[in-house]
């Protein structure tokens, strides 16, 4: 199940969302990651929070952390912001990432729509939580897999 995960993006796919991450990050002080694993038996959603739990994504400064949590063999993503997101932003507030996701994932294209997702995500941050020079990269940029 594991080899899912490793065919899901090859080592330059990989580069190429770390790098798109570093571009997010640097119009937003808010932090994204991404993170693979082949298949949950949990609602997918629910499994996305604890991930965003295990990887520290709730300890940062303005609660902003952003998760983009992929089930591979499952065909489901999900997007998940911190508290601090949630309380400033419409509930609609994931609508373009996602449909941005969707689009390039029917497809196949799967690096294309993570780059573009975590590009639209900085962007829509941007307006709530602009970039800060005393900002800090809190988290890693690297993408994490279960």
């Amino acid at each position: 199940m594991h080899d899912e995960v490793e065919e899901f993006l090859s080592p330059e796919e990989e580069q190429a969302i770390v790098q798109a991450i570093l571009q997010a990050e640097q119009k937003t002080s808010g932090e994204i990651r991404v993170h693979l694993e082949p298949h949950t038996d949990q609602d997918h959603f629910e499994r996305a929070k604890e991930i965003f739990h295990s990887l520290k994504m709730d300890n940062t400064r303005e609660r902003n952390g952003v998760l983009i949590y992929v089930a591979v063999a499952d065909h489901k993503f999900v997007i998940l912001g911190d508290k601090g997101i949630d309380q400033m932003v419409p509930e609609d507030f994931w609508e373009s990432t996602r449909d941005i996701i969707q689009q390039h994932f029917k497809k196949g294209a799967f690096r294309d729509g993570l780059v573009a997702g975590i590009l639209n995500a900085g962007q829509e941050l941007k307006a709530h939580f602009p970039y800060d020079p005393d900002n800090r990269n809190e988290l890693t940029n690297e993408v994490s897999k279960g």
